[in-house]
């Protein structure tokens, strides 16, 4: 495969041919308001507005103390994939009480662009076809066993052997989920799902360093893309339904529930947490739910479990989390034939260091700390561009 070097787009072609909603992606990747952003560059929150609306073109001198701000080249402001606007994406946060608005704007953009950079890839890479059966689950409907149904009708689907799940992330990237960690500074935000016109994707929390959850996490949101693509994120009952579709997925209940103890047997426990790759707290759940373990003994176990501090880290050695390698395994295969990841980086329109972020096996811990002293931002809010 050729390389070719990338043109520079000037300042004046990015004007003349400015896209208004490629603003409002680098905006949110900022983590800034229209007035913050307005304050920034000496321009009226009208203003930012029209741009964004594409009302009104900025003009090259605009343009260029956009990129300043921003922390993008002029050709990120270039028009991208057209995306339907009658089409609105409904990312599946864990709790929307405890996250603003600016911060899910934030991850959604972040999961954007992770599109773009797919994109750009499909490009030189041939990726497997999104995989996905659809169940439309009444999101209203706690008491049916829909979910379980969807868990048994993917692993079925997927055509997965009797017994626990494999590696789950190259499961999913094997189906077409694109599954990506999610900047250091958005930690906050737990793991989230959503399907954009490029494919279903799960961003993953880069704090949780923990295998067992991790997968969990996974499982948790495929369900999503399974039965809520169209729902309203972040209510109980979906929720409830994401957390019982993970449960079958990974713990089958034909094939554990006569093999879950009736009491705290901790070693046989710790065997099927083994065996299964889930915590004792997924152990000591499902044997709640499946009837094996009595509510009285479940809660006491629990008290044990809390009063060990095993609640935050589980007794035994935890495997290396598992690697997204779809986007990873890409850039090498592309840089062996001579193409850059910044030429890459350069074709998605994406800063390199975000597409380093994106196209990462696992996160990449750097200080935050700069970020976090521009009193400019809301609190707990950090920009995702590289100061």
């Amino acid at each position: 495969m050729e390389s070719t070097r990338p043109t520079e787009v000037r300042v004046g072609d990015a004007s003349r041919l400015f896209d208004g909603s490629r603003l409002t992606l680098a905006r949110q990747l900022a983590g800034l308001r229209k007035n913050a952003l307005a304050t920034k560059i000496g321009k009226s929150p009208t203003a930012i507005a029209a741009y964004e609306n594409n009302t009104k073109r900025p003009a090259a001198p605009t343009v260029a103390q956009l990129c300043l701000t921003l922390g993008v080249e002029p050709g990120f402001f270039l028009p991208g994939v057209r995306r339907e606007v009658s089409r609105e994406v409904f990312p599946h946060f864990r709790s929307l009480r405890s996250t603003s608005q600016l911060i899910r704007d934030q991850a959604l953009a972040y999961g954007l662009v992770a599109g773009d950079v797919g994109i750009a890839m499909e490009r030189h890479v041939e990726y497997p076809e999104p995989n996905i059966p659809r169940l439309s689950v009444d999101v209203e409907d706690e008491s049916s066993d829909l979910p379980e149904q969807a868990a048994r009708l993917l692993r079925e689907h997927w055509q997965l052997p009797h017994g626990p799940v494999g590696h789950l992330v190259r499961v999913a990237e094997n189906n077409g989920i694109v599954v990506v960690y999610s900047p250091v500074q958005t930690s906050a935000v737990d793991a989230y799902s959503f399907e954009d016109i490029h494919r279903p994707t799960v961003v993953l929390n880069p704090a949780k360093h923990d295998y067992f959850r991790q997968r969990f996490d996974v499982a948790h949101e495929i369900g999503h893309l399974i039965m809520h693509v169209d729902a309203e994120p972040g209510g109980r009952v979906v929720e409830s339904h994401a957390h019982r579709f993970a449960a079958e997925f990974l713990m089958p209940a034909d094939e554990i529930r006569d093999l879950l103890p009736s009491r705290a047997d901790w070693r046989t426990l710790g065997s099927l947490k083994e065996e299964w790759n889930v915590s004792l707290q997924s152990l000591l759940y499902r044997a709640r739910t499946l009837g094996a373990m009595s509510d009285v003994t479940y809660k006491n176990a629990m008290a044990y479990l809390s009063s060990k501090g095993w609640r935050r880290r589980e007794p035994g050695p935890v495997p290396a989390l598992e690697q997204p390698s779809l986007f990873a395994k890409s850039v090498e295969i592309l840089e062996s034939v001579g193409v850059s990841e910044k030429e890459l980086a350069h074709e998605a329109r994406v800063p390199l260091e975000l597409f380093r972020t994106i196209t990462a096996r696992h996160p990449e811990w750097g200080d935050t700390e700069k970020s976090a002293e521009d009193n400019s931002l809301p609190a707990g809010v950090v920009s995702l561009f590289a100061s």
